[in-house]
């Protein structure tokens, strides 16, 4: 019980921090998710919030949220989720519901408008530091390069909606995968046929 209770309260004070310190939302917070849950806490794997991104970006609601959500339960089940869910918008919700009377006076405050156009640069270099991190370790041969190259162009160029560019990746890396298996599959069953390394002259004699 006291081990369990231990785990809740980790939950919360790590996604507590994690809300209370990333600015922007969404994508913003892969960096700071990134330090906090692979590299400090080891709760996930890149390859595992990578999957919990995909999928919060498909599915309803905030992306942070959803892997908060997501990292919850795997570590503690249905309470782990809700109390990870529980410390990543708390702080969001203290913080705009003391300045939520005063808002638009708060937002034309010169020095903190000032202060807020650093934050916005620190969060670029954080993010730009994310995407090398992760695209080291996914982008590891012609097609996921390809798959890459076109989701960027679908996102600057033509303004596709990331729900499909997520949906269209995944489809293009499921067909390229099947391909590639049936192709191994392909080259190594005349090896299986002959016996003890034999050419097929040898194995005719």
């Amino acid at each position: 019980m006291k081990d369990g209770l231990i785990r809740y309260v980790q939950l919360f004070t790590a996604f507590f921090k994690i809300g209370l310190f990333t600015f922007g939302g969404g994508m913003s917070m892969l960096p700071m998710l990134q330090k906090e849950l692979v590299e400090s806490k080891q709760w996930l794997t890149e390859e595992e919030i990578l999957n919990y991104f995909a999928i919060g970006q498909c599915t309803p609601g905030i992306i942070a949220v959803n892997v908060a959500t997501f990292c919850g339960y795997k570590r503690a089940g249905i309470s782990g989720a809700i109390a990870a869910t529980i410390g990543i918008v708390c702080p969001s919700w203290i913080v705009i519901t003391i300045i939520a009377g005063s808002i638009a006076q708060f937002s034309e405050i010169a020095w903190i408008q000032r202060a807020m156009k650093g934050v916005y640069i620190a969060v670029a270099a954080l993010l730009t530091r994310a995407v090398f991190t992760f695209g080291k370790k996914i982008v590891t041969d012609s097609v996921t390069a390809l798959i890459a190259l076109a989701a960027f162009f679908a996102m600057t160029v033509w303004n596709i909606s990331g729900i499909f560019i997520v949906l269209a990746s995944g489809i293009v890396g499921f067909c390229a995968q099947i391909i590639k298996i049936k192709k191994k599959a392909a080259g190594t069953a005349p090896k299986e046929l002959l016996q003890d390394g034999k050419t097929d002259e040898e194995a005719h004699e």
